[in-house]
């Protein structure tokens, strides 16, 4: 059976190689943290889709709640501000009358964009996959 391990090659990248099953190994151990580091950032229904939505452009908040199908203000203001707070999103507000509030995926954002086109593709197939068996 084909078994995956990981070797820490630099201090920020991870490689999966082939080789012998050990869930206890250290290697494991980081392998896995990393992930759960991951899913803490961009975890919850609407995260990923919030970002998704900003890898097209800057978005005033109603952009947004309209692309974000489901969204209440509340909650998105509450996304919007963790991520935000992790980097991942920038907010702009302008002088303007009424006051115009942008946001802006960072340039950190943008490195989860390979991650979500991944995810686009998987679910597409998926759901074609699902579609099929009716």
């Amino acid at each position: 059976m084909y078994k995956e391990t990981v070797t820490q090659e630099h201090s920020d990248e991870i490689m999966v190689q082939s080789a012998s099953h050990d869930m206890g190994s250290p290697t494991c151990t980081n392998y896995l943290r990393s992930i759960h580091d991951t899913l803490d950032i961009i975890s919850g229904k609407w995260k990923v889709t919030i970002i998704g939505s900003l890898c097209f452009g800057k978005k005033r908040f109603m952009e947004l709640q309209r692309d974000v199908e489901g969204i209440g203000a509340k909650m998105l203001s509450k996304e919007l501000r963790e991520l935000e707070i992790n980097g991942l999103v920038t907010r702009t507000v302008y002088d303007t009358k009424p006051v115009t509030v942008e946001y802006e995926i960072t340039e950190y954002g943008q490195s989860l964009q390979p991650i979500i086109i991944e995810m686009a593709k998987w679910g597409s197939q998926h759901r074609k996959r699902i579609m099929s068996k009716d």
